[in-house]
């Protein structure tokens, strides 16, 4: 082997030493030196079972979000029939994927045509005549049904992810699991209760027009309901400061606009001392609507209502363009900050309920740290002590290997951005052992090198290339095994697969890389007559 050769693997692996400290570095120093700052985001962090926190899995109402698309597609086509000059159309749901539509006969043409054009994925299952009125029963398709179940969850996962980023949440994992479930980790949490209500909350946004703001009889059931409207109640500050049901209100059930239009939601004071409103902002076409709304209604007032109650109902003075509202009710700081979070980051598509909840606190946590800790201590102590009462020098060359494997493995898991769990400790002990397995089959073949009588630099390179198949085998299978579990697996398990696949490189390079470049270099000096193994 060249002098040259040695040089440059020997530059390379001190260059690759000193780049995993840098990387390490940011993990184990508190605060991090100034001159660390390019790095500074290159942190392991740490796992809710380490750190504590709050675990979640929210199953998403599915079945709703197909019951609101057929509603949404069911004023679609009443409007659509409507510009098509069809007098007096009617569409409703009467099915969770059914629609019942009928129009005048003379016009079964025209909703036929509509039908093909704009919506081909309703099928009609029956069609028939009543008192000179065609009606039709549509149901939504098997694959739209599918599509609707897959970007229910896709968007509820994409509208949790935003809420829990604009909530602070360091090192989150959220990620589907199952059909139509999410899994949702949030490490040092210990407020699942504001946790789950930013995250669960619906935050259906809708502007409907005030009928009557005495809603008290039409609540109690003295006064019929007048076709097309309903009772809300609106939100007030309670005698202790809390927020409480107010006075009943009766409301038309058409809705005028709803939250898509909102682009920003920002919390404001507001005009009575500490207290606070949101103030919204909408896009071209929220601001359009929103002109109209107001200017053809006003003296009324216009409900701006939230998950089916009414945070306020302000009275319309003048027609108000620009595309800004604000929304008043009985907020504390935290409640107005949380409400802009919603509306910022979007409804979610269908409701989702809590299907399981633990909560780790920060002293379990903290003895999970511990004594993962001191496992991986005493268990690498021994194994270091061992090999070096057994090898010798070269158990100290395998013990330098091991540690080496540990440093560039954690400096990945930095690079990475990775989360240690406890199953990514039990990676790294696993790893420990296939590394100690590598240097042993070193070892032994030198061993049988040198009992053949031959000499030390013949030793070395035979027992280096007879180790090697067996080496990659072993440690090849048990990488791709890894990329299976990452693959299929979840949280904890992919916890795991990452911090083995990554230590089985590392402990397959250290073993065989840096260990022969030692070797190699005490051989090329001639001071190696023979092995001390």
């Amino acid at each position: 082997m060249s002098d040259r050769s040695i040089l440059y693997r020997g530059l390379g692996a001190i260059g690759l030493i000193l780049v995993s400290v840098i990387l390490i570095l940011p993990s184990v120093l508190d605060p991090v030196p100034s001159w660390l700052s390019f790095v500074e985001e290159n942190k392991v962090g740490l796992g809710l079972d380490l750190q504590g926190g709050t675990h979640l899995i929210l199953s998403v109402d599915v079945d709703e979000a197909v019951r609101s698309y057929v509603d949404v597609n069911a004023e679609q086509l009443r409007r659509d029939l409507r510009d098509e000059d069809v007098r007096s159309p009617r569409v409703r749901r009467t099915g969770d994927i059914v629609a019942t539509v009928s129009v005048p006969e003379e016009f079964a043409g025209t909703l036929q045509q509509v039908l093909e054009e704009r919506f081909p994925y309703f099928e009609s299952q029956e069609s028939r005549v009543e008192d000179g009125r065609a009606i039709r029963d549509l149901a939504l398709i098997e694959a739209e049904i599918q599509r609707i179940h897959q970007s229910a969850v896709e968007q509820s996962l994409e509208t949790i992810r935003n809420r829990i980023d604009q909530l602070g949440v360091a090192e989150p994992v959220i990620q589907r699991q199952g059909l139509k479930d999410i899994l949702v980790q949030l490490p040092g949490i210990q407020d699942p209760d504001r946790a789950k209500a930013l995250i669960g909350r619906t935050a259906v946004l809708e502007f409907k027009m005030v009928r009557d703001p005495i809603g008290a009889p039409y609540a109690s059931g003295d006064q019929p309901l007048p076709a097309g409207t309903e009772v809300l109640y609106e939100l007030v500050k309670g005698e202790l400061g809390e927020r409480a049901r107010g006075p009943a209100l009766l409301i038309e059930s058409r809705t005028l606009m709803t939250g898509d239009v909102i682009t920003d939601a920002r919390v404001r004071p507001g005009e009575l001392p500490n207290s606070r409103i949101v103030s919204i902002d909408m896009n071209s076409r929220g601001a359009r609507l929103f002109e109209e709304i107001t200017g053809s209604s006003v003296n009324r007032q216009l409900a701006i209502i939230l998950d089916d109650t009414i945070y306020s109902a302000p009275r319309i003075q003048e027609r108000i363009p620009g595309g800004r509202a604000i929304i008043t009710g009985a907020f504390t700081a935290e409640e107005a900050r949380d409400l802009a979070i919603v509306l910022r980051t979007g409804a979610l598509p269908a409701p989702v309920s809590i299907a399981e909840e633990r909560t780790v606190g920060p002293t379990l946590g903290a003895d999970s740290i511990r004594q993962g800790f001191q496992s991986f201590v005493v268990g690498g102590v021994l194994v270091l002590i061992f090999m070096v009462i057994y090898y010798k020098f070269a158990g100290v060359l395998a013990d330098m290997a091991l540690v080496l494997n540990v440093v560039f493995l954690v400096a990945m898991l930095a690079a990475l951005g990775a989360t240690l769990t406890l199953p990514g400790i039990a990676g790294i002990v696993l790893t420990l052992g296939m590394a100690v397995d590598a240097n042993v089959l070193i070892n032994e073949r030198i061993r049988e090198e040198l009992r053949l009588g031959k000499t030390a630099r013949a030793a070395v390179e035979a027992g280096y290339e007879r180790a090697l198949p067996a080496i990659l085998d072993s440690n090849i299978t048990s990488f791709l095994s890894g990329i299976i579990l990452f693959q299929f697996g979840s949280g904890p398990i992919k916890g795991f697969a990452v911090t083995l696949c990554i230590g089985l490189a590392s402990s397959v390079f250290t073993a065989v890389v840096l260990t022969r470049l030692v070797y190699d270099y005490r051989l090329s000096r001639g001071r190696m007559e023979t092995v001390s193994i």
